[in-house]
């Protein structure tokens, strides 16, 4: 079996206007992504994602070429079962053969951001073409599952004080969830006022409700601190990305200092990159994103970084199917894993792309049984949403 064709697109899909959120990332109008196409010989199709912005703040232009111009050429002709070796390939570009014979990684400068994003995308697709092959779901291929469903927590949470509570209580009724994860930070005019919303949030959940809070990274250390002293008294669940990813020293500052427990990761590429986190002693709980991370192979070594320190897994998962079901995948398989992120904003990259309907019972959601990733892609709906760039 060989790799026959590989093709990117930037799939742009409208979301109706009343389901559109405004946050620190301004009203998204639009879910966007880069999705991935890879072909064998002998006619198997996996299905890959990758992603440069958080949620679909993106423009996929540079991307959708790096995939079609630059990376696909490189792996026609391969056989997708080197998953590992395509994307050590990939990282280390032109000094491949020599990091590979000496035992060591050797990257290129542009071993971050696109280049990983793209890694990411193929390295899905190609999982989902080994379990294709092999007729059987991609958990299987990376030792097992832990459990047939696990719990999900409904993320979201846009709405003022006077209205988060009834926001994520609807979370609640609508998908059984008992953990809810509501966005704080830049999105207000100041620590007082995100501390106001959770605090009315708190109220109108209870005791018994999850609360986790994200601020996007859109914190300082000094804001971090204040915002959790203001929430100290409402149990929160855990406290994501307080401050900028690229102060791992604030981070650990941020998580030595607070009560909460502190989540990071959707920004960062790479294992290389959580195992500093991990040393630096800067999280609790390690979110990496399929799509940006370093694909599903990235994301159980990742996985395996945060087992070996007694952290635990909990991948980003505001994205397309690809992505999404990557990460069903991941948390099946490790460990580390235990709760899935499940978006309760518009997300038509979800639900409007495959034949699979994506849904939550009882605040849990069920791991794929399908061959591959585990879902049907609408190729139809994917061309109609195309970007043409």
């Amino acid at each position: 079996m060989k790799i026959k064709s590989v093709h990117a697109q930037w799939i742009q899909i409208p979301i109706e206007e009343a389901r559109q959120h405004t946050s620190d990332f301004g009203t998204l109008r639009t879910f966007d992504a880069a999705i991935l196409r890879i072909e064998t010989d002998d006619g198997i199709v996996g299905w890959g994602e990758g992603k440069n912005a958080a949620g679909s703040a993106g423009n996929y232009a540079t991307l959708v070429r790096l995939l079609n111009e630059d990376f696909g050429p490189r792996i026609i002709g391969r056989d997708p079962a080197d998953v590992t070796f395509i994307w050590e390939d990939l990282y280390n570009g032109v000094r491949a053969e020599k990091a590979a014979a000496a035992g060591h990684a050797m990257p290129e400068m542009a071993r971050r951001g696109l280049t990983v994003a793209a890694i990411s995308a193929i390295d899905i697709a190609l999982w989902d073409i080994l379990g294709k092959a092999d007729g059987k779901p991609v958990w299987k291929l990376l030792g097992g599952r832990k459990a047939d469903r696990m719990q999900a927590y409904a993320s979201g949470g846009w709405a003022g004080a006077d209205k988060i509570g009834e926001q994520l209580q609807s979370y609640v009724d609508a998908g059984g969830f008992r953990s809810v994860k509501m966005r704080v930070g830049a999105m207000d005019a100041n620590p007082h006022a995100s501390a106001a919303r959770v605090r009315a949030a708190r109220e109108a959940l209870g005791p018994d409700i999850e609360l986790a809070v994200d601020a996007h990274g859109t914190f300082t250390v000094a804001t971090a601190r204040r915002f959790a002293q203001l929430v100290e008294d409402c149990d929160l669940a855990w406290f994501e990305e307080p401050i900028i990813a690229d102060d791992k020293a604030g981070i650990a500052e941020v998580r030595a200092t607070i009560p909460i427990p502190v989540s990071t990761g959707e920004s960062e590429a790479t294992r290389f990159a959580f195992r500093d986190l991990a040393l630096m002693r800067a999280a609790d709980i390690f979110q990496p994103d399929p799509a940006f991370c370093g694909g599903i192979s990235e994301a159980m070594r990742i996985g395996t970084i945060a087992s070996a320190f007694n952290l635990r897994l909990a991948p980003h998962l505001w994205a397309g199917a690809p992505c999404f079901f990557a990460g069903l995948h991941v948390c099946a398989a490790s460990p580390a894993s235990f709760a899935i992120e499940f978006s309760l904003g518009a997300n038509p990259m979800i639900h409007d792309i495959i034949g699979e309907s994506v849904v939550a019972k009882d605040g849990m959601i069920e791991f794929p049984e399908k061959p591959g990733l585990g879902f049907t892609m609408n190729e139809a709906v994917l061309n109609n949403y195309a970007r043409v760039i």
